[in-house]
């Protein structure tokens, strides 16, 4: 290895922040922060926000709320819609007719206009 070039590689403490677990490990992570572990050394300190000691994938205490609390609003937002829907499903079919009777309104208007341009 050329010297004066690679980042100090030493032991390191990394912290879960949510529960607290420690650990130790080797990396070339840079801290500001020292911690004095059980075996009497001083360690930098690397807080972490997750960890597998914190994350619900590896606990397996996913939050179930949150994503049944999402599911209840989707059917909410869809059931409303579906009833709105019903009447509306009525509306094309009745708007249907008036245009079905104003097409053959201006189909026999147009009717009418070419006999007058014929008769003239």
């Amino acid at each position: 290895m050329k010297e004066g070039i690679h980042p100090a590689y030493r032991e390191v403490v990394f912290q879960d922040m949510a529960s607290g677990f420690k650990f130790i490990t080797r990396s070339t992570v840079n801290s500001r922060e020292k911690i004095k572990m059980e075996d009497g050394k001083e360690y930098p300190l690397f807080k972490l926000d997750v960890t597998s000691e914190s994350h619900p994938f590896y606990t397996g205490a996913q939050q179930r709320i949150i994503e049944t609390g999402r599911v209840e609003k989707f059917r909410q937002k869809f059931a409303r819609g579906g009833k709105a829907a019903e009447p509306a499903a009525d509306k094309p079919a009745e708007a249907a007719a008036p245009k079905a009777e104003k097409a053959g309104a201006d189909k026999a208007g147009a009717d009418k206009a070419a006999a007058d341009k014929a008769k003239a």
